[in-house]
């Protein structure tokens, strides 16, 4: 089983003004002259974390990465207006023709794997792979399942702690109810909820508890982000037409892609994975027996790992 490539800094940084008010992170990492991967976080609002850089060979890739607007070391923080699907690819166009990438292999997973395959069908001529985990398709339906019911029932202890600062609220529309919070005066309602929310998230997405990973969602600024974003983009439907992305799976014909999925993963449950992988013909689907959704799981990693790998290996 492999693990993950020895931890690495950056050889630089950029802070790329796009949309008022927003300013992008961006940092490059492994070998300036290797082959270009795009690094795609998850939630959205998750930002990115140290150990992202390690899914990839440095020597042979030169590993971009950039925090979504409002999350992690972009500014400001936790914004909403202006955050839309439509301008973080927008944003995705301008990081590429800054660095002066003509292609790249682009990874993600849950979120990230919905930002990828939006891109990947709006800009497929830019796309020379896909590498994915925790596949999120953002149908109303896959929303509902973990923010009103579905999960609910396999975590009612969790999920009665996730209920909490709604507990007033009416329980039909959950996501509108922490909305109001989420986006309130106030503030101690507010970070009330973005922890409940956040930690809720934490607590499902391995098979086996993680402490350390809930805590850190616990985290003031790691859960404002997560957590408001999340539920701005989700309340909208994320930006996207009903059923966009099989809708448009045909324009990912000719782009080589990995799926990888943890069959325990009740975030994001195997059946869009599954979906995904048949309406993909270009795409190869790896499921993991004893993982749920995160990432750091040691068999996603193994499995991610090994996709890197190969890419590397074909896009030499």
């Amino acid at each position: 089983m492999r693990s993950l490539y020895p931890s690495i800094e950056p050889y630089v940084r950029h802070t790329l003004e796009v949309e008022v008010p927003h300013r992008i992170h961006v940092e490059e990492c492994g070998n300036p002259n290797g082959i270009p991967v795009v690094f795609l976080h998850g939630g959205p609002g998750g930002g990115c974390e140290p150990y992202h850089r390690q899914f990839f060979n440095p020597d042979r890739y030169r590993i971009i990465l950039f925090d979504q607007r409002g999350c992690g070391r972009s500014h400001p923080h936790a914004e909403l207006s202006g955050n839309t699907t439509q301008a973080l690819l927008s944003d995705m166009e301008t990081i590429r023709e800054h660095l002066g990438v003509e292609r790249w292999l682009v990874f993600g997973g849950s979120w990230g794997s919905t930002l990828g395959l939006v891109y990947a069908q709006a800009y497929p001529q830019r796309v020379t792979g896909l590498v994915l985990r925790g596949i999120f398709l953002c149908r109303r339906q896959d929303i509902h399942w973990f923010y009103q019911d579905g999960a609910s029932r396999i975590f009612p202890d969790y999920w009665k702690d996730f209920l909490r600062p709604v507990a007033d609220s009416p329980r039909k529309d959950l996501l509108t109810a922490y909305y109001r919070l989420l986006t309130g005066e106030n503030e101690v309602a507010r970070l009330s909820a973005a922890k409940a929310w956040s930690v809720w998230e934490a607590r499902t997405s391995t098979l086996r508890p993680r402490e350390t990973l809930v805590e850190h969602f616990n985290e003031t600024h790691i859960a404002l982000s997560m957590a408001r974003i999340e539920c701005h983009y989700f309340v909208n439907d994320c930006f996207l037409e009903p059923d966009h992305i099989l809708a448009h799976a045909r324009r990912l014909s000719g782009i080589p892609g990995v799926i990888v999925q943890g069959r325990f993963d009740l975030i994001c449950p195997m059946d869009q994975a599954y979906l995904l992988h048949e309406a993909w013909p270009d795409s190869r689907m790896e499921v993991v027996a004893d993982a749920g959704h995160s990432a750091a799981e040691p068999g996603i990693a193994d499995a991610l790992i090994r996709a890197t790998d190969s890419f590397a290996e074909q896009l030499a």
